[in-house]
């Protein structure tokens, strides 16, 4: 108990760089191994998967979630405003909805994608992330596998555009914009695009949770959890 009171003043005093030194002076009979460390980041990013990504695979789970929504493209921007300008608004309406609806299936397809990921992540430098920013564990894994995803989830997107009708509902409306007169023909990779912004979207989800848990004592949900993440409190 001293010695984690003692740990507590000196985060208040020297800040992450110090305490990382003082973490790896701990004897290591009281210390926790860099493979728990690890096991307990993976468990904060399994609760990010479980808990809050799997809250966009609902009907609206992108569409009406405001740190998500995926907005038109700026190719796109300008066939929004024409619509609506020529009495079109609800027509406009339905393609944002539809490149929603085409994420929301298509995570739901590969949410096994991100697990996977998660099991094979080596947290060699286990101890920096644990101490690092309230993002840090996401900032990682995005970095070691948004390469790999955006391949894997890209033919999903791809895919789920045709599920959800997605590019019947967009081939319409490039024709009717395309057909206003003087207007600049528009014809955008829409699954480059919504791919790069599902997979935005999915690592903001996992964020809010790694903060969650980094901030709120409630949210360790389990003992390795509350070990681990006690070294940073």
């Amino acid at each position: 108990m001293k010695k984690i009171i003692a740990l507590a003043f000196v985060v208040l005093l020297t800040g992450c760089a110090e305490l990382q030194k003082v973490v790896n002076q701990l004897p290591q009979s009281g210390a926790l191994s860099q493979q728990q460390i690890g096991n307990g980041l993976r468990q904060a990013l399994d609760n990010g998967i479980e808990n809050q990504v799997s809250k966009l695979t609902a009907k609206d789970g992108f569409y009406r979630n405001k740190l998500v929504k995926i907005l038109l493209p700026k190719e796109l921007q300008a066939v929004d405003k024409g619509l609506r300008k020529i009495g079109l608004s609800n027509l406009a309406d339905e393609g944002l909805k539809a490149i929603n609806r085409t994420a929301e299936d298509a995570v739901k397809t590969a949410t096994p994608i991100f697990v996977n990921a998660v099991k094979e992540i080596s947290f060699n430098d286990a101890k920096n992330i644990l101490l690092g920013e309230q993002n840090a564990a996401t900032t990682y894994l995005k970095g070691k596998t948004n390469t790999a995803l955006y391949n894997q989830f890209n033919p999903v997107i791809k895919n789920s555009f045709a599920k959800v009708g997605a590019d019947k509902i967009w081939s319409n409306l490039i024709n009717k914009y395309n057909s206003i007169p003087f207007v600049k023909k528009v014809n955008p990779d829409l699954t480059d695009y919504v791919t790069g912004e599902a997979l935005k979207g999915v690592f903001t989800m996992i964020a809010v949770e790694e903060k969650g848990i980094r901030e709120k004592a409630g949210l360790r949900n389990t003992a390795l959890l509350r070990q681990v993440f006690a070294l940073q409190d």
